[in-house]
């Protein structure tokens, strides 16, 4: 099975929360995570290369070859999470320049409201695995 890859700004406290609350409910073991500041992304998505306003301010997700991003990228992510958060896939009709505004306006906040770390978080031995 080829794991989708979900790269996240390492050092933003929602973002690595957000990691922590799909870990948790990864029953499938559908994910794998790398923070946008590291090698790996480096690797399979061009970072430089993204708006200002994608990386690393966004979520970004590696599945089935295909890069998706912000809001998408959430929802696809909430789609393989199980009963009830799989019903978040829904708003998927919501054209993506909606649903990305309301998505800016979390990320352009991020730190204010939940702070940042001063480098990537280090996972667990028992997480270790997980992360690339």
């Amino acid at each position: 099975m080829q794991h989708a890859i979900i790269f996240f700004d390492g050092v933003c406290n929602l973002c690595t929360s957000s990691v922590k609350f799909v870990i948790k409910r990864d029953r499938k073991d559908c994910f794998r995570f790398a923070p946008l500041q590291g090698e790996t992304a480096g690797q399979y998505i061009d970072v430089a290369d993204t708006p200002e306003n994608t990386a690393p301010g966004s979520i970004i997700l590696l599945e089935g070859g295909k890069i998706y991003k912000r809001s998408t990228a959430a929802l696809r992510i909430a789609r393989r999470l199980g009963f009830g958060w799989n019903l978040l896939y829904g708003f998927i009709i919501v054209p993506a320049f909606i649903r990305d505004i309301i998505y800016d306006q979390i990320a352009k906040r991020r730190y204010s409201i939940w702070g940042r770390e001063e480098s990537c978080m280090v996972p667990t031995a028992g997480l270790k695995a997980k992360f690339l």
